[in-house]
């Protein structure tokens, strides 16, 4: 499993929305394509501008097949529908390890 992790700074008053739109329109856009496992969202109790999302993918090749233009039609509708009270400030990409419990 690979995971695309997300943070973003989003204007405090409009968090709630924020990530109701993005649930709205990017989760259910996203579960669309194949290998899609689901998505977490982080919110800090400490900084509320502050919203993660921790996206899991089958594999990483899952995740980049996902074409340019489908993610810019995303973007522009999820923009639209959110305004540009946000911004991306961190993106990475981790390996899920499991070990047995001993």
């Amino acid at each position: 499993m690979v995971i695309e992790f997300l943070k973003f700074k989003v204007d405090p008053d409009l968090r709630e929305a924020y990530i109701q739109k993005d649930a709205e329109i990017w989760t259910t856009a996203l579960a669309r394509y194949p290998g899609f496992l689901g998505k977490e969202v982080w919110i800090n109790p400490h900084n509320f501008t502050e919203v993660v999302f921790v996206i899991h993918w089958e594999t990483k090749e899952h995740w980049q097949a996902i074409p340019t233009e489908d993610l810019q039609a995303i973007e522009q509708t999820f923009s639209q529908a959110v305004g540009h009270g946000y911004e991306l400030v961190e993106s990475g990409e981790y390996q899920v390890r499991k070990f047995p419990h001993s």
